[in-house]
């Protein structure tokens, strides 16, 4: 894609030049640290613009891709086509008096500081969690048996064609590691977290150490990955040998692949549900690697694991 499309150029219109990129890297965007660029990139700095990106690409027919803090995706080294909107900054606000709103952009890290300073509890043990407020709802993002759809108490949505809607959490379909988004194609602008005022900052600043460290000590945060590769398993869906925990990370370890690398991409030693690029990974080696681990614990063990992190462009 040129620089002379109408697409392009009702964006330069928009936005101005020096915030429209083609052909542009996405790699750096991305906690993988892979991938090739897109047809088109646009920042966006408010809710407002992101619908007018959206409304643009609509009408010339672009397809659109919203790229959060870049962790859970996996971009392919041809890189993307359309139009991808990375949302940039954001705010926070109090509605009343036990709802925390966050635009999409704010990042997670982001709005558990800012509950924690204002004395506000529930979003503390999300510290250290990677992306966006927008990634965050479009995944369901999970921490220890937790969802963070279950802190949710509504989200403002912008339809494929750039409408605007209003959705109570009973309405997201949330489940594990997922949500209505990823059957829509809608866009959250804002999430409204229902928080619990009169904590102690103090309190609520050791529980974050507390996630922080678990992490630390469980996870590979030593080099780029995407966070973890598969969901675990379903307990209504997926027979498991006796003995075998119903952990994905457990399943890829105990088939042999802990360790295991293509390329310049291994099965993390820390966790066998991470995968690492070691400074040299292409999107094309992480994702053989992501298929063999896959199709060893299928033939070992009779259990199909799902992928958690979403693919761009393959």
């Amino acid at each position: 894609m040129n620089a002379r499309t109408p697409l392009v150029a009702g964006l330069i219109a928009r936005f101005g030049a020096e915030r429209v990129g083609v052909n542009a890297a996405l790699a750096p965007f991305t906690t993988f640290r892979v991938g090739g660029p897109a047809d088109v990139l646009v920042e966006t700095k408010t809710g407002e613009e992101l619908l007018d990106a959206v409304r643009i690409a609509r009408a010339h027919g672009a397809p659109v891709i919203v790229l959060g803090g870049g962790s859970n995706v996996l971009v392919a080294d041809a890189g993307v086509r359309g139009l991808v909107i990375r949302p940039r900054g954001g705010d926070v606000s109090m509605v009343g008096d036990r709802l925390v709103r966050a635009d999409a952009a704010v990042t997670i890290n982001g709005l558990v500081r800012w509950t924690i300073n204002r004395g506000l509890a529930g979003l503390e043990a999300w510290a250290g969690t990677p992306g966006t407020v927008g990634g965050a709802i479009y995944g369901n993002a999970h921490w220890k048996q937790r969802n963070i759809g279950d802190l949710v108490d509504s989200a403002r949505l912008a339809g494929r064609d750039g409408t605007l809607l209003q959705v109570p959490a009973d309405r997201m379909e949330f489940g594990y590691d997922d949500s209505r988004l990823k059957r829509t194609g809608e866009i959250v602008l804002w999430a409204a977290f229902r928080v619990m005022p009169g904590a102690d900052p103090d309190a609520l600043r050791q529980a974050a150490r507390e996630s922080l460290a678990i992490r630390k000590r469980t996870q590979p945060l030593e080099a780029p990955s995407a966070g973890c590769i598969f969901m675990n398993p379903d307990a209504a869906r997926d027979i498991l040998p006796a003995g075998v925990p119903p952990s994905a990370g457990a399943l890829v370890d105990r088939a042999g692949l802990k360790g295991a690398a293509e390329g310049g991409a291994r099965v993390s030693t820390t966790h066998a549900n991470f995968i690492v690029n070691s400074g040299s990974a292409s999107a094309a080696d992480i994702a053989r690697l992501i298929d063999r681990c896959r199709q060893a614990v299928r033939d070992q063990f009779g259990v199909t694991l799902r992928e958690e992190i979403v693919r761009l462009g393959f």
